[in-house]
């Protein structure tokens, strides 16, 4: 994928994520069961959680946890609303970075961390080597043995969400410009009262073969995967991945 694409797909999200973040906080006011399935599993430590949104981690967090917890995300708009949800609680930070700008780690207040968390976000930057760039600053903010723990969206699984699926000509792109598994799907929300309103993001579909990649190449192993959350219990698809010697 050649730089302006992928430029073009982050100013795509980023928009969203900014028109919508009321709308779409709205509507992950908890977490998905799979969320809530690994946190009594989390060794103690500091923990980073990647693209933290609006902060319902970090309030789960806050009533099952002792330990500290740092969210970071790019919206202003979610970062406003995760503020307002944990203003009391000291143990539970934000702050503001952009994972796509390489210089990301520079807004950190620590070097390292027991462990990474990255819920529903790497889908969500195009491009194979943004992916792998990104997972290699993860592992540097990691000890041997650290935890980076993520989910993906296995969109393709639900025949409702198959149908938001928009051909690449609605944004201007031609198939041959993406990667394979690469989706721009179209999202709707109303509120009481409210015309129903459109917005479009850009996804990316996982293969196993290509997480499998992934790990070996940014220096993890793969210990654990499981599905779970919404339609069958089926479209997270989770990981469990230890920073290796």
């Amino acid at each position: 994928m050649n730089d302006a694409v992928a430029r073009q797909l982050i100013e795509l999200n980023h928009q969203f994520y900014q028109t919508f973040a009321k709308a779409f906080a709205a509507t992950r006011q908890r977490i998905q069961p799979g969320v809530r399935s690994l946190l009594a599993r989390l060794p103690q430590g500091n923990w980073l959680d990647l693209g933290c949104g609006n902060g319902a981690l970090a309030e789960a967090w806050q009533h099952s946890r002792s330990d500290s917890y740092l969210g970071l995300d790019f919206s202003a708009g979610l970062l406003d609303e995760a503020r307002r949800a944990n203003a009391a609680t000291p143990q539970i930070q934000f702050i503001q970075a952009d994972l796509s700008d390489p210089h990301w780690p520079q807004a950190l207040p620590r070097p390292t961390f027991d462990g990474v968390l990255c819920f529903a976000v790497l889908h969500h930057l195009p491009g194979q080597a943004r992916r792998r760039a990104l997972l290699q600053q993860v592992a540097t903010l990691l000890p041997k043995g650290g935890w980076f723990v993520h989910s993906v969206w296995q969109f393709h699984l639900s025949a409702r969400l198959q149908g938001r699926v928009l051909p690449w000509s609605t944004i201007g792109l031609n198939e041959d410009e993406l990667e394979v598994g690469d989706s721009l799907l179209d999202w709707r929300h109303s509120l009481p009262g409210q015309t129903e309103t459109v917005g479009l993001r850009y996804v990316h579909r996982f293969s196993a073969q290509e997480l499998q990649d992934l790990a070996e190449t940014t220096g993890f192993e793969i210990c654990e995967t499981f599905e779970s959350d919404g339609e069958g219990g089926r479209l997270g698809l989770y990981q469990i991945w230890h920073k290796r010697a």
